[in-house]
């Protein structure tokens, strides 16, 4: 079955199937001819199950580890309500706070922030987190991806002025240094455009999307 067979019987994207493949959730056989991904009926179902599971906002590390059979179902199912459980009570104490809030009279700008800031940090001292970490993740996967990207770079400009040094010290025919230089350069184009095109990856992936199924 193609990918867009896939993706329309399952509903999910294309970008989230691959990156289910890249992560090992999923294993499709590749065509020897083309190399075209082939998936089958068990690659489906195991779609249909990580959606699921998405859909329940259970960690992707946790999808893995139960279709791999490392942990049972029952277990992923306990410790997700446990997450589920803290997460109840974070929301419980972002609720107390905006019923506070909403009790204030005024516009937002004569609000003395302080007071409630200080409320905050006492939640938080207690274990109660306000925010959703999961940008943690994605800046992360931006680093990653900037450091390689930027290290690689770096290598290629460094050979280009090596080389450009050795054409002053010792000159080469202009057709020869022509076609050296174009080598770093030409990856250093396609690294560029590999990044940009892994920003965007990051930007549109699996982490925004599931929840959209």
């Amino acid at each position: 079955m193609r990918i867009q067979q896939v993706e329309q019987e399952v509903g999910i994207s294309k970008t989230n199937i691959r990156f289910y493949e890249t992560e090992g959730l999923i294993s499709p056989r590749r065509e020897g001819a083309n190399g075209y991904r082939d998936y089958s009926e068990e690659d489906v179902a195991a779609l249909r199950r990580i959606k699921l599971l998405r859909k329940l906002d259970v960690p992707l590390p946790e999808v893995k580890a139960m279709l791999a059979g490392q942990i049972t179902l029952a277990e992923g199912m306990r410790r997700h309500q446990l997450l589920l459980d803290h997460r109840q009570a974070d929301l419980a104490a972002a609720r107390e706070l905006c019923e506070a809030l909403a009790e204030r009279p005024g516009p937002l700008g004569a609000l003395d922030a302080d007071a409630f800031l200080d409320a905050v940090t006492r939640q938080e001292e207690k274990g109660v987190t306000f925010v959703d970490l999961k940008q943690n993740d994605r800046r992360d996967q931006y680093l990653g991806a900037l450091l390689g990207g930027g290290s690689f770079i770096l290598l290629m400009l460094l050979t280009v002025g090596v080389l450009l040094w050795a054409m002053t010290v010792d000159p080469i025919p202009w057709p020869a240094a022509a076609l050296l230089l174009a080598i770093p350069l030409l990856c250093i184009f396609g690294t560029v455009v590999v990044f940009v095109q892994r920003v965007f990856e990051i930007r549109k992936g699996e982490f925004d999307a599931y929840r959209q199924y």
